[in-house]
């Protein structure tokens, strides 16, 4: 007899997110993930109740290499900043289960956590709880639609022709796309702070 159970919800967690990192969401089912697992479907259902709670806790470790403690030593622009790059790479690490997560915090524990500390920080320097839901809000724009498209490695002006002059060297994005996610992503984050300095409170 093992000494181990074969089957624990950290190792489920795992094989699911492989799953979802080599097939996508749509990829993921309790069969396919039993299967990789070696072990009869039913076997999971003692440590997770549905596809959609097993989707939540694998989001929650995810989630958890998000970092919020910027604004726990009182500085919302570091926090801003600390989280808005955390969270970004975060989602980088696994892009297929962005769709999901995009969704908002739903009832995730690790979500709601960490929003509670960033709406906590932010109305804790100043601003009304209106604004820190706003500028939560804003962040989260900027960290998922960066996460969810890469816009640079969209181009290919060669197709284009004649039709557009001022593209001409769009068809070299491509190249550099990563660099050019990051510094465009950078390039956002600093004029939403730069805009939020100018009307802060205080």
């Amino acid at each position: 007899m093992p000494r181990s159970p074969i089957l624990s919800a950290a190792r489920i967690r795992t094989a699911a997110l492989d799953i979802i990192d080599r097939d996508g969401l749509d990829g993921l089912s309790m069969r396919k993930l039993a299967a990789e697992l070696g072990v009869q479907a039913a076997s999971l259902y003692g440590h997770v109740s549905t596809k959609e709670d097993l989707l939540h806790e694998v989001a929650g470790e995810i989630l958890a290499e998000v970092d919020v403690s910027g604004f726990v030593r009182g500085d919302w622009r570091h926090g801003l900043r600390s989280t808005a790059r955390s969270y970004r790479a975060a989602l980088a690490a696994h892009p297929n289960i962005v769709p999901f997560l995009a969704y908002g915090p739903a009832h995730r524990e690790a979500s709601l956590r960490r929003l509670d500390t960033v709406h906590g920080g932010l109305v804790a320097a100043g601003w009304s709880r209106r604004e820190a839901t706003m500028i939560a809000a804003a962040l989260m724009y900027l960290v998922f639609g960066s996460a969810l498209n890469s816009f640079s490695s969209g181009w290919d002006a060669r197709e284009y022709g004649d039709r557009y002059p001022n593209l001409d060297k769009a068809h070299l994005l491509p190249a550099v796309a990563r660099e050019l996610d990051h510094d465009s992503f950078e390039l956002a984050l600093e004029a939403l702070i730069t805009g939020l300095s100018a009307r802060a409170p205080g």
